[in-house]
């Protein structure tokens, strides 16, 4: 039965190219009869007219190209979806076969990713709790991204500067939302890609990631007056909250997650039982729902008491006792209060 679906693919992609092969000759066959019914036709018209009232000859031959005309047009049109289709499907195909091969070729220094559509099948077969890009499967990627973007940077930190800094966004644990909102928006705009070629990837990771970083510099200036990070030293920044430098780690990084990164949690999320899955998945989003309204409170009160703001109410005090600036300083380590 398999031999028999491979057979019936080839002989489906022969057809496709014994049909294309044949458009060149068409059109030139096409060209020859346009130069032979029309070129001349048009040529003689082109010449001077004497006549007042244009000569019915003429408007008869400008009814008939532009007829012509619109058939042509619609044929390109044709021509050009039909292109752009066989592009897509000799990307993907070719795509899914190197992600075959990089799944089956293991090393001994270093466990390959699972193909995507490895991935996808497993899922359908197990009729797995957070199957594609549902709502369980974004949630536990944004609770994967918090964690592993702190992990992350927590080995950046000491590779480049010869120590540990754990870079927290949030006031309990090894959180920080702004990777976690990075994997999420990574993963549903190029999960469409997710069996295309590298250079969608890229692409959509630029972009994605640009607009996200900008988009959380923003709003966190906007509600609290402070700043995370500021590119306005970079070449080619925009605002100082993104610059061309770390948008294309960005396209990077949208390669790296969606072939490499997402295979792998993705993995490790479907062996997560369906029993437990939904209620885990909902205690971990209350703790860093709990966790991020908690973060923003008390990142609000500092920057009051930065601008020399007093407490004004029994709750803030509270506040001031239990996040004091050492211990602010301590968690939000590259954050800058405007003064």
């Amino acid at each position: 039965m398999a031999d028999n679906a491979v057979k019936t693919t080839a002989c489906v992609s022969e057809e496709l190219e014994q049909l294309c092969a044949a458009a060149p000759a068409l059109l030139e066959r096409t060209a020859a009869g346009l130069e032979e019914r029309y070129y001349t036709r048009l040529a003689e018209e082109a010449q001077p007219n004497t006549d007042r009232e244009p000569r019915p000859a003429s408007q008869e031959l400008e009814a008939e190209v532009g007829r012509e005309l619109e058939t042509l047009r619609r044929a390109a049109r044709y021509l050009s979806a039909a292109h752009q289709r066989a592009v897509v499907l000799e990307d993907e195909l070719g795509a899914r076969l190197k992600d075959m091969r990089t799944s089956r070729d293991r090393k001994w220094y270093a466990l390959n990713p699972p193909a995507n559509a490895a991935i996808d099948l497993a899922e359908s077969r197990q009729k797995h709790f957070a199957q594609g890009i549902g709502l369980y499967k974004v949630l536990l990627l944004f609770a994967a991204g918090c964690v592993g973007g702190v992990v992350v940077e927590m080995f950046w930190s000491l590779a480049t500067r010869g120590h540990v800094e754990i870079r927290s966004g949030m006031v309990y644990g090894p959180f920080n939302a702004v990777y976690g909102i990075g994997a999420v928006v990574l993963t549903v705009c190029l999960y469409q890609f997710r069996n295309r070629g590298a250079i969608w990837s890229f692409l959509g990771g630029f972009l994605v990631g640009s607009v996200v970083e900008y988009g959380c510099s923003w709003i966190q200036e906007a509600l609290f007056g402070s700043r995370s990070w500021d590119y306005s030293s970079m070449p080619l920044n925009l605002n100082g909250r993104i610059c061309v430098t770390y948008s294309l780690f960005w396209g990077l990084l949208g390669v790296l997650w969606i072939k490499d990164l997402y295979p792998r949690m993705a993995k490790w999320i479907l062996k997560i039982p369906n029993r437990i899955g939904k209620p885990v998945t909902w205690v971990l989003t209350a703790f860093l729902i709990v966790n991020g309204a908690v973060s923003c409170v008390a990142v609000s009160r500092w920057s009051e008491r930065a601008a020399g703001l007093p407490a004004d109410s029994a709750f803030w005090e509270l506040i001031d006792e239990r996040f004091p600036d050492e211990r602010m300083e301590s968690i939000f380590i590259n954050m800058k209060l405007s003064s």
